[in-house]
């Protein structure tokens, strides 16, 4: 079986989103202004993220019969290889956004598709390409058999995103016994600053002096608005974020991850170099709704940061 050159693994789901005049106090309540169903999920935004920039990407995921044509197709409509989707009879997995009037938001998710997902030896031989990006959202056995062949050497690149904190994770995610062994051969580590406080106890630079104690070769600390810290072989590398007039967040670590990806992992750009670039798309990204409202080919974030 042929393997495209990315790999992404875990989640591909249903995004509701909700508009509201507010976000509810315990036992209060909002009114619904506007509301939107889009496909999203880590694993998805990270391949359609890397598909707009122009690389080969396929996707190993499970989808509930509910919601399996329309996500199958968005996928494919962006160039996703779906060889590995598969569908199960129960519900599709879906996040519910809230959003406040000023862009503040909640994420509830729902539904059993992506924790019911598993591998067998066709997929890990699917993941034979030059990088395999997870995040803990993937159910622990993923997780823990990505990591299995990365250190048999089955897997040459992984990535990984610990896309939120562990009292999400309970149950249908990552464990943390299996972040642990992540730590030890992920080559590429990204976190946000809330995932960061879960995990290791700190903010951006205790993660960051965690990550290097560890050893881990590269790593990205996400810190929305206030942009990202880079570690590069225990070299920190600080990367502002762009300034854009911004009409929606969602997402954007994805694209930023996705960049991080096309550029410092693929093209072998400088650490700063990459990290403009991821910033760049991140950046555009939130200039349109949804997780996928502006996805950023690499000639946009090329011509974004000729004007910078």
């Amino acid at each position: 079986m042929s393997s495209p050159a990315v790999v992404t693994v875990g989640s591909a789901v249903l995004d509701r989103c909700y508009t509201l005049s507010n976000l509810p106090e315990p036992d209060g309540g909002a009114f619904v202004r506007e509301h939107t169903t889009a496909v999203g999920g880590v694993a998805a935004n990270v391949a359609s993220g890397l598909a707009a920039l122009g690389r080969e990407t396929g996707i190993v995921t499970r989808l509930g019969r509910d919601a399996a044509d329309r996500i199958e197709a968005d996928l494919r409509e962006r160039g996703i290889d779906c060889t590995r989707v598969r569908t199960g009879p129960e519900e599709s997995s879906y996040t519910l956004i809230l959003r406040g009037p000023d862009g503040e938001r909640m994420v509830v998710a729902g539904g059993q598709s992506v924790p019911n997902l598993r591998l067998d030896d066709a997929d890990l031989a699917y993941a034979g390409g030059e990088v395999v990006f997870t995040s803990a959202y993937a159910p622990d056995p993923v997780v823990a058999d990505l990591v299995a062949a990365r250190e048999r050497g089955a897997i040459t690149t992984l990535v990984f995103d610990l896309a939120g904190p562990l009292a999400e994770l309970e149950h249908r995610g990552t464990s943390p016994a299996t972040i642990d062994r992540v730590l030890a051969v992920a080559d590429l580590f990204v976190v946000g600053e809330v995932a960061a406080r879960s995990y290791f106890g700190g903010g951006a630079e205790a993660a960051l002096d965690a990550l290097a104690a560890r050893d881990v070769p590269r790593a990205a600390v996400t810190r929305g608005d206030e942009g990202a810290l880079l570690l590069d072989d225990g070299t920190t590398i600080d990367v502002p974020a762009f300034e854009v007039a911004v009409e929606d967040t969602t997402g954007a670590g994805d694209v930023f991850t996705a960049g991080l990806v096309h550029a410092w992992l693929l093209d072998d750009s400088s650490p700063t170099a990459a990290g403009r670039f991821a910033a760049a798309g991140a950046a555009l990204s939130c200039t349109a709704g949804g997780a996928r409202g502006r996805l950023p080919t690499e000639t946009d974030v090329r011509a974004f940061l000729d004007e910078r």
